[in-house]
C-alpha cells in the first residue's frame, strides 16, 4: 500500500485514521471496528464490503 494513499485515505463512516494490515490486506478503523479490503492494491471503501473486528482485533493494538 502507497503510503502517500494511505496519508489521505480517511474511514467512510467516521472519518478516521485508518491503519493498514499487510498480512491480511486491510485497512483498520478501530473507532468503527470495520476492516476494509485491499484488492490487487485497491482500496475497497464500502461499507457493505467492510468486516466486523473480533472483539480480540479491537484491543490489539
Amino acid at each position: 500500500m502507497d503510503k502517500k494513499l494511505l496519508s489521505i485515505l480517511a474511514c467512510p463512516l467516521c472519518k478516521g485514521e485508518l491503519k493498514y494490515n499487510e498480512e491480511k490486506q486491510e485497512l483498520i478503523c478501530r473507532a468503527d471496528g470495520m476492516a476494509f479490503p485491499v484488492r490487487e492494491g485497491i482500496p475497497v471503501m464500502l461499507e457493505n464490503e467492510a468486516r466486523t473486528l473480533t472483539h480480540d482485533e479491537r484491543l490489539a493494538k
